[in-house]
């Protein structure tokens, strides 16, 4: 054993750097939200739950950093797929409000 530690990776994990994308994307789909048109805004962060889902599918559970929620990946998949896709299938169907 070496006195020298390794430095820490940020993020450690592939998963960890998909997570701060999702995290992210998340934001700026809260802003344009708040300050432009929300049906973007809202289809963007249910992008990026799909995102998420792809990428806990896919990665090994070793790998998925702070993506890995559950033990079992496929509810985690389940999970944020549902969510992602309930909110751009919402985002599309909602009709106008008059003004």
């Amino acid at each position: 054993m070496s006195s020298q530690q390794e430095p820490r990776r940020v993020p450690s994990t592939l998963g960890g750097l998909v997570y701060l994308i999702v995290v992210a994307l998340s934001i700026v789909g809260l802003v344009v939200v708040a300050v432009g048109p929300w049906r973007r805004g809202v289809s963007l962060i249910g992008g990026a739950m799909l995102l998420g889902a792809l990428a806990r599918a896919v990665l090994r559970d070793l790998d998925a950093g702070m993506l890995r929620v559950r033990r079992n990946r496929w509810v985690d998949v389940l999970m944020l797929g549902a969510v992602g896709t309930t909110l751009i299938v919402l985002a599309s169907v909602i009709p106008d409000q008059p003004s």
